[in-house]
C-alpha cells in the first residue's frame, strides 16, 4: 500500500511493521518535499511519524478520537486523513491549514495554535462521552514543551482525580518546545530518559535476551519484560504522574513501532488515566533538522540536499532590518546602561529577538516556558521591587494572560512593559496566529496605555517611553517582518509625550487618522487622492490611549470628514477610540472606520489576506473616492 492510497487511517489496520515502515518513509518524504517547496513546521512532525502510525494502528478511528495540542506536529495526521493530494497547498490561501481545523476533517477534532491545550479538551471529550453513555477512546497527544504550560498541569490535576474516566495521554518528549526546554519539569523528563537503568536496559536487555534459544519469539513478551524491569529499576520514574492519579508507562523508544504498538495496546487495557512517555528525536529522517532543531522546528522554502533557504534574487538594495531585530537591539542598548532592565519571553526567545538579549546580557533575560500568565505576574512582581521588566510575546499569545493584565498589573498599576510583536495579520498560520484584538482588548483597561510606531524609528523611540514610563503598565505593538529603511536612532534616546500624536499631511477634504503599521498605507492612499483632487491630512496617532483628543477633534471639527485606519478588529479596536472621543465632545461628522472587519482571518499570504479585507493603499483610496461619489472606479497605482 502507498501513503496515496490512505484516505482513512482505519486503512493502517493489520499492516506488518515491514509495511508500516514503507509508509513512515513516504510519510518524511512527502513532508520534506512539501516544507522544502512552500514552507510550514518541519521538526515536530518529522519526529511523530511512527508514534502516529502506531497509535493509530490500535484505535478505530471511526469512532476513537486523537487531539493534538498546537498542531505542529499533525502533518502526519493530516497525511493518513485523506490530505495526501492536496497537501501540497500547505498553509497556502484556501490550502489546507498549517493547524488542525475541524471545518477541514472530521478526523480534526480539535482545533488549536497554543499549547497546552489537548488534554482538557480530551478530558471534556471523555467526560461526555461517559455522560452518554457511550464508548470510545480519547487520546490527548502532548509535547513536553507544551506540559509546561500551566493549562495542561490544570488538566493533568483534574483528570488524576477522575480514577473512573478512561483519557489516554501520550506525552511525545523530544526534549523542545520551538527552542529548549527550561525548567523543573524539564529537567525531571530529562533525568527519566537520561537515567542510567534505564539506559542500560534499552541498550543490552534486548540483545541479551536474543541469545537464548527462544528469545526470538518472545518479542511482545520481551518488552512487557523491560518495561517491568525498567520499574523495578528506577523506581522512581514516573512518580509524579503517577501520584497526580496516572498510571505511568515509559519512557518508550518513539521510533520503535513494534514497542509503541505493543504499548499502546496494554494502555488502551488500563482503566483511569494514563500517561505513555514516548522520547522522539524532533526532525527525525532528516540529519540537518536534527542536528538544528531550533533553526528546523518551522522553515521557509529550503534546498532538501543543502538544507539551506531558498535564494531570492538579489535586492538592489539591503533589504531593512526587521521590527524584532530592531526591537532586540534598542533593548540591548538601554540594558547595558541600566541593569533594572529584564526581559521576559515565554518560550519564544528566538521569535521575538530576545535570543540576541539573552547572548549580550544573560543576568538581565528570562525564559519561563509556555507560560504566559506566569510571564506576566512574575513582571508584576519584578516591577514591585523597582526593576523594569520588559514581557516581549506575540500579540496572539498574550492573549492567553488577560487576568493577568488585568489583576497583576493594571489593578496595581504597576509598570509593566508589554511589547507585543507579531500584532496585525502574519499569515500562514492562520487565525489563531492573527495579532488582530490586542487593541480591542487592552484599550478598555484602566491605566493601560497603548502605542504603535509607523516605522523602525519610531519603534525604537517608543520602546524608549515604555521603559521611562514608570506611573503604571504600557502596551506596544509592532507588525512582523521588515521595516521600511528608514534611519535608525544613533543617539537622542528620549522618550516621546505619552497620548501625543503628529500631522504628516495637510488637506481640507478629509481628515485621516492612522495607527501604527496603516501610517504608510494612509500616506500612500492620500497621494493616490491627490491625483483625483481630494486632498487629506494624515496624522500618525502613536498611541491608541490616551488619544490625542486636542489634536484630532479640532481637526474633525473642521475638516467635517474623518477617516481612521488599523491592522486590527473594527470592534471596540483605534476607529471606535477615535468615534467615542469624537462623540464625547459633541463632533457629529461622517467617519469611516478601515480595519479587520468581524470574522477570523484565514491563513494565506499577509498581502493577500490584506487585500481580501481591502487594506492596501490602492483600496483605501478607492473606498475614499466612494465616500466622496457614489460611481465606483479603479484607481491604478
Amino acid at each position: 500500500m502507498h501513503l496515496s492510497e490512505i484516505t482513512h487511517p482505519n486503512q493502517l489496520h493489520g499492516l506488518s511493521i515491514h509495511e508500516l515502515k514503507r509508509i513512515a518513509r513516504q510519510i518524511r518524504e512527502k513532508h520534506l518535499q512539501t516544507v522544502a517547496t512552500s514552507g510550514g513546521h518541519l521538526g515536530p512532525g518529522l519526529g511523530v511519524v511512527e508514534l502516529t502510525l502506531a497509535l493509530y494502528q490500535t484505535l478505530d478511528l471511526d469512532q476513537d478520537k486523537v487531539i493534538w495540542d498546537v498542531g505542529h506536529q499533525a502533518y502526519p495526521h493530516k497525511l493518513l486523513t485523506g490530505r495526501y493530494n492536496r497537501f501540497s497547498t500547505l498553509r497556502q490561501k484556501d490550502g489546507v491549514a498549517g493547524y488542525l481545523n475541524r471545518k477541514e476533517s472530521r478526523f480534526d477534532h480539535f482545533g488549536a495554535g497554543h499549547a497546552s491545550t489537548s488534554i482538557s479538551a480530551a478530558l471534556g471529550m471523555a467526560m461526555a462521552r461517559d455522560m452518554k453513555g457511550e464508548k470510545f477512546k480519547v487520546v490527548a497527544v502532548i509535547g513536553d514543551g507544551a506540559l509546561t504550560g500551566g493549562m495542561a498541569l490544570e488538566a493533568i490535576n483534574h483528570a488524576g482525580h477522575l480514577p473512573n474516566t478512561n483519557l489516554l495521554v501520550v506525552l511525545n518528549d523530544n526534549e523542545m518546545s520551538i527552542s529548549l526546554n527550561v525548567g523543573a519539569l524539564s529537567r525531571y523528563l530529562n533525568k527519566i530518559r537520561l537515567s542510567p537503568p534505564l539506559q542500560f536496559l534499552s541498550d543490552n536487555l534486548g540483545e541479551q535476551v536474543k541469545q537464548l534459544p527462544f528469545g526470538e519469539s518472545i518479542s511482545p513478551e520481551l518488552n512487557r519484560l523491560k518495561g517491568g524491569m525498567k520499574r523495578l529499576a528506577v523506581p522512581k520514574v514516573g512518580a509524579v504522574f503517577e501520584e497526580l492519579g496516572f498510571t505511568y508507562m515509559g519512557p518508550i523508544d518513539g521510533h520503535n513501532l513494534q514497542e509503541l504498538i505493543t504499548t499502546f495496546q496494554e494502555a488502551h487495557q488500563h482503566q483511569g488515566p494514563i500517561l505513555v512517555h514516548v522520547a522522539t528525536v524532533k526532525g527525525k529522517g532528516y540529519e540537518i533538522a536534527e542536528k538544528d532543531r531550533v533553526g528546523y522546528h518551522a522553515q521557509t522554502p529550503f534546498d532538501l540536499v543543502t538544507g539551506k533557504v531558498a535564494l531570492s534574487p538579489k535586492p538592489s538594495k539591503p533589504k531593512p532590518p526587521g521590527y524584532s531585530k530592531v526591537f532586540a537591539e534598542t533593548l540591548i542598548k538601554l540594558a547595558e546602561n541600566d541593569p533594572r532592565i529584564v526581559g521576559i519571553t515565554a518560550a519564544m526567545a528566538t521569535g521575538t529577538g530576545l535570543d540576541k538579549l539573552q547572548a549580550k546580557l544573560p543576568g538581565q533575560y528570562v525564559d519561563v516556558g509556555i507560560a504566559e500568565q506566569h510571564a506576566t505576574t512574575l513582571a508584576a512582581g519584578l516591577a514591585c521591587e523597582g526593576m523594569r521588566p520588559v514581557v516581549a510575546i506575540y500579540s496572539t499569545f498574550l492573549q492567553r494572560a488577560y487576568d493577568q493584565i488585568i489583576h497583576d498589573a493594571c489593578i496595581q498599576s504597576l509598570p509593566v512593559f508589554f511589547c507585543m510583536d507579531r500584532s496585525g495579520i502574519v499569515g500562514a498560520d492562520g487565525p489563531t496566529h492573527q495579532g488582530v484584538f490586542d487593541i480591542a482588548y487592552l484599550r478598555c483597561l484602566p491605566n493601560m496605555v497603548l502605542m504603535a510606531p509607523k516605522d523602525e524609528a519610531e519603534l525604537q523611540q517608543m520602546i524608549v517611553t515604555g521603559i521611562n514610563h514608570t506611573t503604571g503598565p504600557i502596551a506596544l505593538r509592532y507588525p512582523r517582518g521588515n521595516g521600511y529603511g528608514v534611519a535608525l536612532m544613533e543617539e537622542g534616546w528620549e522618550s516621546l509625550p505619552i497620548g501625543k500624536a503628529e500631522i504628516l499631511r495637510r488637506g481640507d477634504d478629509l481628515l485621516m487618522v492612522a495607527y501604527g503599521s496603516m501610517v504608510y498605507p494612509a500616506m500612500q492612499a492620500a497621494e493616490i487622492l491627490s491625483e483625483h483632487s481630494i486632498e487629506a491630512t494624515v496624522v500618525n496617532a502613536r498611541f491608541a490611549k490616551p488619544l490625542d483628543t486636542e489634536l484630532i477633534v479640532p481637526l474633525a471639527r473642521e475638516v467635517g470628514r474623518v477617516v481612521t485606519l488599523e491592522e486590527g478588529c473594527l470592534m471596540g479596536g483605534f476607529g471606535s477610540a477615535v468615534a467615542e472621543a469624537l462623540l464625547d465632545h459633541n463632533v457629529v461628522v461622517p467617519i469611516t472606520r478601515i480595519g479587520i472587519p468581524d470574522q477570523f482571518v484565514e491563513h494565506a499570504s499577509p498581502d493577500e489576506s490584506k487585500a481580501a479585507l481591502g487594506l492596501s493603499s490602492s483600496q483605501i483610496a478607492e473606498q475614499v473616492r466612494q465616500l466622496f461619489s457614489r460611481q465606483p472606479s479603479t484607481i491604478n497605482i
